[in-house]
């Protein structure tokens, strides 16, 4: 299975951008889809996931024929500044645990400038 994001870049604090992460290998419909961000000097930690897509700001959705998943961001700011990575798993108890998923993209970076 491989997980290949793409979005990232750099936006004004207020400004919105959106992540997406494809997979391939297997079946997308198999997986609980998350993100997560390590932010500059910081430890990785959970942004969002597809069992609760609406966390704030930010918004995951699929796109099942694409086997992509989306994480919309919006009102960003400068601490959202960080590397996102997105994640697959398969019997998912609690989404925002980093061990609960087997698959990792490689990252993609944003930088939200104020």
């Amino acid at each position: 299975v491989q997980l290949q994001a793409s979005g990232g870049g750099l936006v004004q604090a207020g400004g919105s951008l959106r992540l997406s992460c494809a997979v391939s290998g297997d079946t997308f419909s198999d997986f609980v889809m998350a993100w997560f961000r390590r932010a500059p000097g910081k430890e990785r930690e959970f942004v969002a996931s597809d069992t609760n897509s609406a966390q704030g700001r930010f918004t995951v959705s699929r796109d099942i024929p694409k086997s992509t998943v989306y994480l919309q961001m919006n009102s960003l700011k400068p601490e959202d500044t960080a590397v996102y990575y997105c994640a697959a798993g398969r019997w998912v108890m609690d989404p925002s645990q980093e061990s609960a998923y087997y698959y990792w993209g490689q990252g993609t970076e944003v930088t939200v400038s104020s």
